[in-house]
């Protein structure tokens, strides 16, 4: 990872369905003159959930934006360091950032389906783009993302309806499956139920469960209580530091850092 991150491009390996572990080592990155993480090292288990906790502006992220090379997307971003999937480094200057996307997916915070497109498209899109082309079997593998998003039965009738009609908790599955489509090994997931009603929130939350069986998935999120709820892991930032990462029953029951007791107790934050 060079100081200020560059486009290059290479080649990655092919994506499979089975999980990968991925991790940081001394990442720090930023934004011009301001540094938002700073030497975070930590280490992702395959199959499991883990959750990125910490006040607003912490750095949680900018984080997960560097480990699928998002982060150098904005304009003035920087950052330096290693990202490793499966030990290959994402940011060596072999890899293809594109391929690294499609490998390592990414949730909004807001969900965001394409506003021109039906809902077979906006799920076809990534597929689309990453073959070149049309695959020859793009329909099975839509319905398949749709299915694994756990959406399928609610719009198998309506594919050709545009994806803004669908309700928010349906656009942001809508999304996940567009992730899916591809054939993601880690899903990165900024706030995904943020913008959601609580039943809505509580089908993205099953959702994760059902998903970590086949994938690596790392969740920014406010809301201890779902961190909590959903995650085998946990990680607290504070002010670009990792403080403490730990199983997210112990890190909430046994925080090892005074400051991480203070936040999770709601003394701060």
């Amino acid at each position: 990872m060079d100081n200020h991150a560059t486009g290059m491009r290479g080649q990655a390996g092919a994506a499979t369905f089975s999980a990968k572990d991925i991790s940081g080592k001394d990442v720090t990155a930023g934004f011009g003159k301001v540094t938002a993480i700073k030497d975070v090292t930590l280490s992702i288990r395959p199959n499991e959930i883990t959750a990125i906790i910490g006040p607003s502006g912490c750095g949680k992220s900018t984080l997960l934006r560097c480990l699928n090379r998002m982060h150098e997307e904005v304009r003035g971003a920087w950052a330096r360091g290693q990202v490793l999937l499966e030990g290959q480094d994402i940011y060596a200057p072999t890899a293809d950032p594109v391929q690294i996307r499609r490998l390592v997916g990414m949730v909004f915070q807001k969900p965001n389906p394409f506003p021109t497109m039906s809902i077979f498209d906006n799920v076809a899109a990534g597929l689309r783009l990453t073959s070149w082309g049309r695959p020859p079997d793009l329909e099975e593998r839509v319905e398949r993302a749709l299915r694994q998003a756990a959406l399928w039965d609610e719009v198998k009738n309506d594919l050709r309806k545009p994806g803004t009609a669908l309700s928010g908790g349906q656009q942001q599955r809508l999304c996940i499956a567009r992730v899916l489509a591809v054939e993601p090994e880690v899903i990165l997931m900024d706030e995904p139920a943020s913008a959601l009603d609580p039943i809505s929130t509580l089908k993205v939350e099953e959702l994760m469960e059902e998903l970590k069986k086949r994938y690596t998935i790392v969740l920014v999120t406010h809301n201890m209580q779902q961190a909590a709820r959903v995650s085998d892991w946990t990680a607290f930032l504070l002010l670009g530091e990792l403080i403490e990462y730990n199983i997210t029953d112990e890190l909430f029951s046994r925080p090892r850092d005074r400051r991480t007791e203070d936040y999770i107790t709601g003394r701060f934050g």
